[in-house]
């Protein structure tokens, strides 16, 4: 393994995330294609050595499209988009190849201040985005290859760990407990210690179930959780809770013990078309909300795929500027509305900015 030399730091981050850094290959397929892998329509899931020909599979035969991805490096993609220039940083492993620099350009390109470790041992990380019906349904199946070989190590050298203590706002997405649970409780411990915001997401069914060991050693510093109502569900089952409710989960998931108790625990959980649910404490006592989507016409809809990660990004990028919980929902949701409507998940520069989201009217859109 080697790691190539920092890139200058373009910023003092006040939000940084930490992932897997993917490169995206999205093609609109049809579903005799999902059943030959035998994968669900709106499922994530690791590739195992069964799925390996999917890739090539697309290229050859569909028409496809390369976009920089991974969920949290869409997310803080997507934060950046909405902040003033170098607020954000992102940290991963790619490899040495053309799609490391394909990578770092593109979120460059997006503002982010990227710091990858480098490996030369595999390539870099890809995912195949598999669209249906219309892009309704996103099918996500991640090769991690590079991005699984991130050691602790690279966030502890002395121009990385800087970035950590620069920031007030950390965001890892829940797919890098596959790949470092050191690094994830280095940074957990730094926020708790220093009463900074700890934030992750679910991610997907399958860390519930099968990495439920490092997410719990995490649950304890979550200042922000997020997920989706399929997650919700993964996490209650994993752990024998009778709840299936999606907002008792996120009730009982927010009055979990918590490290640092200056702050009381936001579970945030999308539900696709249906209201956002954002459970909180307030006055000692545990609510549950809902919080209106923006809707967007079926015949508008041309990806589903990094709509959740776009909706963290904007919820994220509001908070990291001091606003309310209705504020950063409302802004998650107009992110998420936009992206639906892109193909993968892009950031449109041309598109006009709600200049005051707190005055953002869902019902006018």
């Amino acid at each position: 393994m080697s790691s190539s030399a920092p890139a200058p730091h373009q910023c003092k981050p006040k939000l940084l995330g930490m992932g897997n850094p993917l490169l995206d290959i999205s093609a609109e397929v049809e579903m005799p294609l999902l059943a030959k892998y035998k994968l669900e329509a709106n499922h994530a899931i690791l590739a195992d050595a069964s799925h390996m020909p999917l890739y090539q599979e697309l290229i050859a035969n569909h028409k496809v499209t390369y976009v920089a991805g991974g969920a949290t490096q869409n997310s803080i993609r997507g934060a950046q988009w909405l902040l003033p220039a170098g607020s954000t940083a992102y940290m991963g492993c790619v490899g040495t190849d053309h799609f490391a620099g394909k990578l770092e350009d593109a979120a460059r390109a997006d503002g982010v201040d990227v710091h990858y470790m480098k490996t030369d041992e595999v390539a870099t990380g890809t995912c195949a985005v598999l669209i249906t019906e219309q892009g309704a349904n996103r099918s996500l199946v991640a090769n991690l290859s590079a991005a699984e070989k991130y050691k602790v190590e690279h966030l502890q050298r002395a121009e990385n760990w800087a970035l950590v203590e620069s920031a007030d706002y950390y965001y890892i997405g829940g797919f890098f407990l596959t790949v470092s649970p050191a690094a994830i409780m280095a940074v957990a411990r730094h926020a708790a210690q220093h009463n900074k915001v700890f934030t992750m997401n679910l991610s997907a069914p399958f860390l519930c179930q099968f990495f439920k060991e490092p997410m719990d050693a995490a649950t304890g510093y979550w200042d922000y959780l997020f997920g989706n109502e399929t997650e919700a569900v993964a996490y209650a089952e994993s752990h024998g809770w009778a709840e299936r409710d999606v907002k008792e989960i996120a009730k009982k998931i927010v009055a979990l013990p918590k490290v640092n108790t200056k702050r009381p625990r936001v579970v945030v959980f999308t539900q696709g078309a249906d209201d956002v649910i954002v459970a909180s404490v307030r006055d000692g006592q545990v609510f549950a909300e809902d919080h209106p989507i923006i809707p967007v016409a079926k015949d508008a809809i041309v990806d589903t795929n990094g709509a959740g990660d776009a909706f963290v990004g904007g919820f994220l990028a509001q908070l990291v500027l001091g606003k309310d919980i209705e504020t950063c929902v409302k802004a998650g949701t107009w992110a998420a509305h936009v992206v639906i409507q892109q193909s993968g998940p892009v950031y449109p520069k041309d598109i006009a900015v709600p200049a005051d989201f707190s005055k953002l009217n869902i019902a006018d859109i």
